[in-house]
């Protein structure tokens, strides 16, 4: 019956939706996802990889179309033409933070004009030092600014999101965000091959910690955080959505201790991922407003759950407890549980209330929503697949996580002219002196 409801109300409430230069802009969002996101991300690996003029010469593009944008594009919605200030702002910070990233790489490669004018005795003198490590902060940073950005303006453009329904946005684009980048680290441990074929170990040589060690801590240190915050404690009363989230934390930080526990000694366990089943089951069982929303968060659920199951199956079947398969190399299966990850944080996302109103409203259904976001999952994870293999070329390691024969000749060779031009020059000065 809720449902035979529901497709009444979209049958009969449907609304006229005209957006004003919907082509202009659509461009200019497509202009912002591959000037203030993709190549952001390509830079940001070129410097990861120490590619510094390349990545320096991608932050100057990024940083003169963000400047642009920030003076003179915006993102209007429909009802006052004018962009709202939360995803207006996030461009000036990202120009800001652009801007900040361009005078930490010309620092480094001595072109920085008021360095060398006004301070010249802090040019750099080209050794690696901290303010390499900064202006690789500074990159990865920008990356992450500019998904914000990318994310935001679609908000803007739609006009929700405001008022009461603030908050929800804000927790769904953290929770989601944080999924994503959940993905991007379990596929970077999986992917790097120093990573992958190498234990964590301590200064004296013994294994100490495995990667579930690492997620147990983050999730019970998010537990105890969300089992305060979700509820004001003895201030105000309970609802059913304090019940659910404050119950989410409460297992997060239990079943963390017990992670750390199991993880000690650098050894595998199932209990990180046992906690996304956990969690996957609880969000699909959220009760909504719309059915819409309710099959949303369902698959939402469903896809975190696929995450947690296919890693318990990855750690103690597949590996075996392992770090890695007997050869060394990826196994295809290895990749499921970091892209459930991202189809959950991608369908997270786009939950919010209001933005499934609009969904409803423009007459569209959960199946056709479900698609359209599970093909921006798949985007997304083969950008990031994409990018760390780029990384490994460029420091020249091959897919199966060797270095390749070319990079280690060159490098052979580049070693054994340094070591006969330094032999050379001193003979010289030898004869020279008799």
């Amino acid at each position: 019956m809720a449902l035979a409801d529901d497709m009444a109300d979209m049958d009969s409430d449907r609304v006229e939706f005209h957006p004003i230069n919907a082509g202009s802009k659509t461009f200019h969002w497509i202009l912002t996802l591959g000037l203030l996101l993709i190549l952001p991300s390509i830079s940001a690996v070129l410097a990861i990889a120490n590619r510094l003029h390349w990545s320096l010469l991608l932050h100057f593009i990024c940083t003169g179309y963000s400047v642009m944008e920030s003076l003179f594009f915006d993102f209007p919605d429909n009802v006052d033409n004018h962009e709202n200030r939360t995803s207006k702002g996030t461009s000036w910070f990202l120009s800001m933070l652009l801007g900040l990233t361009i005078f930490v790489g010309t620092f480094i490669n001595g072109s920085n004009m008021v360095i060398n004018k006004f301070y010249p005795q802090w040019a750099s003198r080209g050794e690696y030092n901290i303010s390499h490590k900064i202006y690789k902060t500074l990159s990865v940073l920008a990356v992450l600014t500019g998904w914000v950005r990318v994310s935001m303006a679609p908000v803007a453009l739609f006009g929700f999101c405001y008022g009461k329904h603030t908050g929800q946005c804000i927790a769904h684009g953290i929770m989601g965000l944080a999924f994503v980048g959940y993905s991007f680290v379990l596929l970077w441990v999986l992917t790097i091959p120093w990573i992958r074929k190498h234990q964590l170990l301590s200064p004296d040589g013994t294994n100490v910690r495995s990667q579930e060690f690492y997620d147990s801590t983050l999730m019970c240190a998010w537990g105890i955080v969300n089992t305060f915050t979700e509820h004001r404690w003895g201030t105000e009363d309970w609802s059913m959505g304090d019940y659910q989230h404050t119950a989410m934390g409460i297992i997060w930080w239990a079943g963390g201790l017990l992670g750390m526990y199991l993880a000690r000694n650098n050894n595998r366990t199932f209990v990180p991922a046992l906690l996304l089943v956990f969690t996957g089951y609880s969000m699909s069982q959220h009760a909504q407003h719309m059915v819409l929303s309710t099959k949303v968060h369902g698959v939402f659920g469903l896809a975190l759950m696929g995450a947690g199951a296919s890693r318990i199956i990855e750690i103690l079947f597949v590996l075996k407890d392992k770090a890695c398969s007997e050869t060394g190399k990826i196994l295809s299966f290895q990749y499921f549980p970091p892209f459930c990850l991202t189809l959950a944080g991608i369908l997270f996302m786009g939950a919010t209330e209001e933005q499934l109103h609009l969904v409803k409203d423009l007459g569209s259904d959960h199946s056709a929503y479900i698609l359209v976001a599970s093909s921006a999952a798949f985007v997304t994870f083969f950008w990031t697949v994409l990018l760390l293999a780029f990384y490994l070329r460029l420091v020249g390691y091959n897919e199966d996580g060797e270095i390749g024969e070319q990079s280690f000749a060159n490098y052979h060779n580049i070693n054994s002219l340094d070591t006969e031009e330094f032999e050379l020059g001193d003979l010289s000065e030898e004869d020279h002196a008799n």
